[in-house]
């Protein structure tokens, strides 16, 4: 994938127009950062937005998981908080590295 294609697809999911409900990216606008050429500054961005949607996700196919697992003796039932605790840890991680690259920004 190049860099030209990687940008459009961030476009893509950052662009309201392009889904009747807005973009992918919910109110993303990405701050500049001091000595980042345009787009570094937008892959980081839009790229920990879509790390944190991505953890959103796994935390709900956790949830999922854990609704109809079998809850048996014998079913495997440490999978779904496997899921739902690195869905959880990667929303904190993205979470914290956007605030500090605002923090930088700012």
């Amino acid at each position: 994938m190049t860099m030209q294609t990687a940008m459009q697809m961030i476009n893509l999911a950052a662009d309201p127009s392009t889904a009747p409900g807005g973009g992918l990216i919910p109110g993303s606008k990405p701050t500049e950062i001091d000595g980042l050429s345009k787009p570094v500054g937008d892959l980081f961005n839009y790229g920990l937005w879509l790390l944190m949607l991505a953890g959103a996700g796994g935390t709900g196919f956790g949830v999922y998981k854990l609704a109809v697992s079998d809850k048996s003796r014998s079913g495997g039932g440490s999978e779904p908080f496997k899921w739902m605790g690195a869905g959880v840890a990667t929303i904190l991680l993205s979470g914290s590295l956007i605030t500090i690259l605002n923090g930088i920004a700012a």
